[in-house]
């Protein structure tokens, strides 16, 4: 597990370090806490374009460090057990903050009047199956919301999503 304490409220800060690692750790009056970079613990703190960032240089590190093999001094050293969590657990935030703002895109398009029709052939898939993944979507939201009370999406926002969603059949 990393050594990280989270501040409350904000975001991870590096304390003026040029180690982007450091933007993952924080240190509140010389107390550390052993805690795991998950997707879930990660994801009010690292926009997309941060998560992507460390991603990028975690997985450049560890491709530059298996062609150099671990015995060469010059070359980047092999991720440890906590960076390669840590790359995994990117991975998947990434993926799931991405997928995210893909169906606000959707949701977007049918605002504007896009077809099914249209909306499937930019996400490269039928009609039937872009409609299905943003029903479920917002299907998660609302219950998301029944769960918490705060997050996702209160019935009301659920019931003109679903009405701006329609059937894959509708224009509008």
């Amino acid at each position: 597990m990393l050594p990280v304490s989270l501040p409350t409220p904000g975001p991870f800060t590096d304390g003026g370090s040029n180690n982007r690692q450091a933007a993952l750790t924080t240190d509140t009056d010389g107390v550390s806490i052993d805690y795991m970079i998950t997707p879930d613990t990660t994801r009010q703190y690292l926009t997309l374009l941060t998560a992507a960032a460390r991603f990028d240089e975690l997985s450049l590190r560890d491709a530059l460090a298996s062609m150099t093999g671990t015995e060469e001094p010059d070359g980047p050293p092999p991720l440890g057990r906590d960076e390669a969590l840590e790359l995994l657990a990117l991975g998947e935030l990434i993926a799931r903050k991405a997928s995210y703002g893909r169906q606000l895109a959707v949701r977007s398009a049918r605002a504007r009047g896009a077809s099914w029709s249209e909306i499937g052939s930019a996400l490269g898939i039928s009609k039937q199956a872009a409609w299905q993944a943003h029903s479920q979507w917002i299907e998660d939201q609302a219950e998301q919301h029944r769960r918490d009370g705060v997050s996702g999406m209160d019935p009301d926002i659920a019931d003109a999503a679903r009405r701006l969603a329609g059937e894959p059949g509708t224009e509008n």
